[in-house]
């Protein structure tokens, strides 16, 4: 791939507007759905064992009515225009990307990076505040989001190749044309991974990273481990035996799911509201901590883009893909929220990244910490990042 370049006459502005047509389908299919008899533990008192045969009849039932009848993707796109809108090619295919430029003269170039069954929705509600902070004293930074190859509003990839690797070095062209030539990355879930491989594969480029998916090399030992870290890794050990269905189905037969994921709205809406459910840090529904209209936004985005089975891709792509070699020797910051589907112990965390500034561990959220605890989550990644550049000087 060609170095960053600052030729931002490759870069496009672009508005999302679906069309009326497209919507009134969407209702329309959801009026017809077919649906499944209610789960045999029908009647559970609120809790995990109410969801332990995925998402419940009557919360499915609930939330597509709301969808068909209530809910306004109309606002969700003027968001997303106003926080400002782009398109550009690298390696033939087409990159969307969110960019807010900060009013303020020390703004530090960031990058963030969703991962699946999320989008750039995953970071909307925190954008504004980190590019223009209400506190003057607080670190400012000229924020970039873009969709994951086969995501929301950028292309889907006809040929194998684009993993974790790849996306990583097409954010620094990215970056490149936009003329930041050295910034920082945050990411979480894909997003950490291919935050760890920026860091690690691009330290010219990249000041430094914030990620709350840390991974270490494989085949490290226990011993020496808290009592805390020895349950986090069984907490992981358990993710991965009895609830990872999902991803072995993904990286291994994409395809086959995809059909439904592109042809039934609701099919669609089942097989990511069941993670947000799963991996939020709630005690029965993630409309505990998460906007419904959130979830709805980000589900929607996935339908009206006929990205269900290319996201999917991903996993075929880039499942257990990050190379144990791979050392990361930029300052870096990691977080762990409590319920997040897995969390690293420091001791294996620093057998890769090198240059730990800054270590935390949340009182609460899951998985998807900027959606269920924004205000936290701002303020963590700002300390993490300040630690960082600080590190950087």
């Amino acid at each position: 791939m060609p170095g960053p370049t600052s030729d931002v006459q490759d870069v496009q502005e672009f508005e999302a507007h679906a069309t009326d047509a497209d919507l009134d389908e969407l209702r329309a299919r959801l009026a017809a759905a077919r649906l499944p008899e209610a789960e045999t533990v029908r009647g559970a008192a609120p809790g995990p064992r109410r969801w332990e045969q995925g998402v419940p009849l009557a919360d499915l039932v609930d939330l597509v009515h709301y969808w068909r009848t209530a809910y306004d993707w109309r606002s969700f796109e003027a968001r997303l225009n106003r926080i400002g809108q782009f398109r550009t090619t690298i390696d033939d295919l087409g990159i969307h990307f969110l960019h807010r430029r900060s009013a303020r003269a020390d703004a530090t170039p960031l990058v963030l990076t969703h991962g699946w069954p999320d989008s750039v929705a995953r970071f909307v509600d925190v954008v504004d505040e980190l590019a223009d902070p209400k506190d003057a004293d607080a670190p400012a930074f000229h924020v970039v989001v873009p969709s994951l190859p086969g995501f929301g509003y950028s292309d889907r990839p006809t040929t194998t190749g684009w993993g974790t690797e790849k996306i990583a070095a097409a954010w620094v062209e990215l970056m490149g044309r936009l003329g930041y030539h050295r910034f920082a990355a945050h990411g979480g879930d894909w997003g950490g991974n291919i935050t760890t491989v920026l860091g690690g594969r691009f330290p010219a480029h990249v000041l430094g990273i914030h990620t709350t998916f840390a991974e270490g090399p494989p085949g490290l030992t226990t011993d020496g481990l808290t009592p805390v870290e020895r349950e986090w890794v069984e907490e992981t050990r358990r993710f991965w035996s009895h609830r990872a269905a999902y991803a072995k189905q993904q990286a291994t037969r994409p395809q086959t799911i995809g059909y439904a994921l592109v042809d039934s709205p609701v099919g669609l809406l089942a097989w990511i509201l069941d993670k947000f459910a799963e991996w939020s840090d709630t005690g029965d529904s993630p409309f505990e901590t998460m906007s419904r209209d959130r979830v709805l936004d980000d589900v929607t985005l996935y339908w009206l883009t006929r990205t269900g089975a290319s996201a999917a891709r991903i996993y075929y792509e880039s499942h257990n893909a990050l190379d144990p070699e791979l050392r990361v020797d930029v300052p870096s910051a990691i977080s762990a929220y409590p319920h997040d589907t897995e969390k690293c112990p420091r001791p294996w965390a620093r057998e890769r990244y090198r240059r730990i500034v800054r270590w935390s561990v949340a009182e609460a959220g899951g998985h998807f910490p900027s959606l269920e605890v924004p205000g936290y989550f701002v303020k963590d990644l700002r300390e993490g990042l300040a630690a960082v550049l600080a590190a950087a000087r």
